[in-house]
């Protein structure tokens, strides 16, 4: 997936006017000003950055530091333009998940796939469901792993039916919370069938809930490529609450367990990293501010807006690449940007 300087940007000028001109046009309600704009802010040189690739974990895959979130984006409609653009960007890898979770988004993103599958790395996740609900910190018994392995390689198959893909690069157990599932052998053994049928290529998991002690097992049982995390620069976000864990060290104080997870091959994604900073505050939640206090005076001072910042932050403290929930062209500009820079505001950072 190469392009020429001269198509690269052109195409980027055509997405950020397309951006501009759409938000002028809800703004104003005409179509004259909305053009004059995202001509004028084209012109002036406006422009995005090269995209910033890592490596992830033993995976051997150069991937983006910014992953394209396509659950919550796909779950009513395709979204070809949007993820076409992503792709000609320099996004290249994608997120996706079960449609017993997010609706029909595999399902809508099968006619992408058709033509990009070769381009990129692919990514579906599942939970594991049994029958009985269980909590991070309950037991579970073989028969009850079991029963969820076999449940998830079904879902795995309806995963590739959706998705009209004979193989998926990453499969992953979601919301993963539970130890005892985590470093399960039944588990094992799942991915391990899949992975031999040539279904799969690499097995993750998925944790916004007792991500710390599942992090923790993943690293001890050795079978984990991938796995991604809730967490903001202040450290744990916590799926229930909403809000930072209560307890964590900020994610600067996570940083012996993160390297230990990368020198134990797996690769590091950030999920929720901004969740935190958004909603409406009226209602108690959503604050710009809140990790304002783990900023220096420089990277505080950086053009970046709030959201920017919190990515630009966690891809430099511990994670190789960061997971965004991608719903419009400015969305997409604002985290690729975000991506793509953050190296320059941490280069002292080991």
């Amino acid at each position: 997936m190469k392009q020429s300087n001269k198509s690269r940007r052109t195409f980027l000028q055509h997405l950020a006017m397309a951006g501009i001109a759409s938000q002028t046009l809800l703004r104003t309600g005409s179509v004259k000003a909305a053009a004059a704009e995202a001509q004028g802010q084209v012109e002036g040189g406006l422009g995005w950055p090269d995209m910033a690739y890592q490596t992830l974990g033993r995976t051997g895959f150069e991937g983006s530091r910014l992953v394209f979130g396509c659950g919550a984006a796909l779950g009513r409609r395709p979204r070809d333009q949007l993820l076409n653009a992503a792709l000609e960007a320099g996004v290249n890898v994608f997120d996706v998940g079960t449609g017993r979770y997010y609706s029909d988004a595999e399902r809508n993103m099968a006619n992408f796939l058709a033509k990009a599958r070769d381009d990129i790395f692919l990514v579906s996740k599942s939970i594991v469901y049994l029958d009985e609900e269980v909590g991070p910190g309950d037991s579970i018994t073989p028969t009850q792993a079991k029963q969820g392995a076999k449940v998830w390689l079904e879902v795995l198959e309806e995963s590739l039916r959706d998705l009209k893909v004979d193989m998926i690069d990453a499969y992953y157990q979601m919301a993963a919370n539970n130890t005892d599932l985590v470093g399960s052998e039944e588990m094992r053994m799942a991915f391990e069938q899949a992975r031999d049928a040539g279904k799969i290529r690499f097995w993750g998991l998925s944790t916004h809930q007792n991500a710390q002690a599942v992090l923790e097992k993943a690293i001890e049982t050795g079978w984990y490529d991938l796995a991604m995390i809730a967490v903001t620069p202040a450290g744990w976000y916590d799926w229930d609450g909403k809000s930072i864990l209560p307890g964590s060290p900020p994610m600067t104080g996570l940083a012996p367990l993160l390297a230990r997870a990368r020198e134990a091959g797996i690769g590091l994604i950030g999920m929720k990293a901004a969740r935190h900073l958004a909603g409406r505050n009226f209602l108690g939640w959503g604050d710009e501010d809140a990790f304002n206090d783990h900023y220096d005076e420089q990277f505080l001072a950086a053009k970046l807006t709030a959201f920017q910042r919190s990515y630009a932050f966690v891809l430099e403290h511990g994670v190789d690449a960061v997971n965004a929930d991608i719903q419009n062209f400015l969305h997409l500009q604002e985290n690729f940007t975000a991506a793509a820079t953050s190296r320059q505001y941490f280069a002292n950072t080991a």
